[in-house]
């Protein structure tokens, strides 16, 4: 008996199948399509973008300098007291030594009151220079009282004397006696009081001395000062060196403390120089850097770092590794690098403007036909003025737009024409 032959599930739902399958590919295509109708793109230029490739190599774990030489050591001059320039004696560049005037100002106001204090200063002076001449007076008329006291008393004491016993023999009267005795009690009398007086004088000399020697020192040094104003009329050089900034002018007026110029001090020089503020944890003291100036190659070490960020960048200062180079000049411009730590290999991609807008976390990365570029997120490690260290989201052959992303923070996807 024959049985009849059953097709397979799929052959018997080849025309399902086939629908499904065209449904399918049909909606793909047009989730593809919204999607990429979704996703925010921009179209530029290829010309108008830079495209590097991502690579292997050795990473220069180094940043840029931009310096000049400067003084080690410099004195700003400022117009201790102000007034009209009368005198110039020295002009910007001009080299000085230690004491030398520089300029001269003249100042009516300042000198009628330098004089006015000085004629306070001398009359109290003179007034505790006559009291002090009071005390010793009063000390030596005590003490030429109190001889003249002994004197008496010892002139007495002798007429006395002489007169008791005459006085028992009938030959001086009892009245001379008696006048005598009374005479030289009088005498005694007075000696006390003298005596009682020089002591307590002595007492109140032996205090009152120390504090008119005292008041007669201060007033002695302020009278100095003061009349020491007038010398401050005539700007003098505290160091030898060079003049620098010195904008004076003959005739002009200056207040006090207005800043007249600096004085670069023999003493060497220095570079300073600025870095981005992405380095400021990683710059140390003692670091080197290789720099391009003064015709060759110099060798600096950090000496100082100044942690302040200015517009994006610190400062540093970098001494001499080794001799001074002779024929330096302030100003010359500095350019070079500053080692940071060692080499190593790692993944790498040339640096680029596109660190400025996405901060080194996402990049455009093109794809493999190169018609359009798609947003990553990335990380970087170290860079320096030529190399940034890829630490993920980048592969070795990737290729990654480097140029500016200025207004391309809220595209997902970059699209060439």
């Amino acid at each position: 008996m024959d049985e009849p032959l059953q097709q397979n599930w799929l052959r018997r739902h080849r025309r399902h199948v086939l629908l499904a399958a065209g449904l399918t590919a049909v909606m793909l295509v047009l989730a593809i399509g919204v999607r990429q109708f979704a996703t925010p793109s921009l179209a530029v230029s290829a010309d108008e973008v830079a495209v590097a490739r991502v690579g292997r190599g050795l990473f220069h774990d180094t940043t840029s300098l931009q310096g000049r030489v400067e003084p080690r050591d410099t004195i700003y001059l400022d117009a201790a007291e102000g007034g009209r320039v009368r005198r110039l004696f020295a002009r910007s560049g001009d080299r000085v030594v230690a004491g030398q005037p520089l300029v001269e100002f003249t100042n009516t106001t300042l000198e009628l009151d330098i004089l006015s204090q000085e004629a306070r200063l001398i009359e109290s002076i003179t007034q505790l220079q006559a009291y002090q001449q009071q005390l010793e007076q009063d000390r030596s008329e005590n003490a030429q009282a109190l001889a003249l006291a002994r004197y008496d008393r010892t002139r007495v004491d002798r007429d006395l004397n002489r007169s008791l016993p005459l006085a028992k023999r009938g030959f001086v009267a009892a009245k001379t006696v008696d006048s005598l005795q009374d005479e030289l009690r009088s005498i005694d009398d007075r000696r006390a009081i003298l005596a009682s007086r020089s002591r307590r004088q002595d007492r109140l000399g032996a205090l009152q001395q120390p504090q008119i020697d005292a008041q007669l020192a201060t007033l002695g040094k302020s009278l100095a000062v003061t009349r020491a104003k007038l010398g401050d009329l005539t700007v003098r050089a505290p160091a030898s060196g060079r003049l620098a900034a010195f904008d004076v002018e003959l005739g002009e007026n200056r207040n006090r403390g207005d800043r007249l110029g600096q004085l670069a001090l023999d003493t060497g020089f220095r570079v300073t120089a600025r870095i981005d503020e992405y380095y400021l944890g990683r710059v140390r003291v003692g670091q080197r850097a290789k720099t391009d100036a003064h015709g060759g190659a110099m060798l600096l070490v950090v000496t100082r770092i100044y942690p302040q960020v200015t517009e994006g960048s610190f400062s540093v200062d970098l001494g001499f590794d080794g001799h001074e180079p002779a024929g330096l000049v302030a100003g010359e411009a500095v350019r070079g690098r500053l080692s940071l730590g060692a080499d190593r290999p790692a993944i790498l991609l040339p640096a680029g403007a596109f660190l400025e807008a996405s901060g080194g976390q996402w990049a455009f990365v093109l794809a493999p036909d190169g018609r359009h570029a798609e947003r990553r997120r990335i990380r970087t490690g170290r860079r320096n003025a030529e190399q940034v260290e890829i630490l993920a989201g980048l592969t070795p052959g990737d290729r990654v737009i480097t140029s500016s992303y200025d207004g391309w923070g809220t595209y997902r996807r970059i699209n060439f024409r």
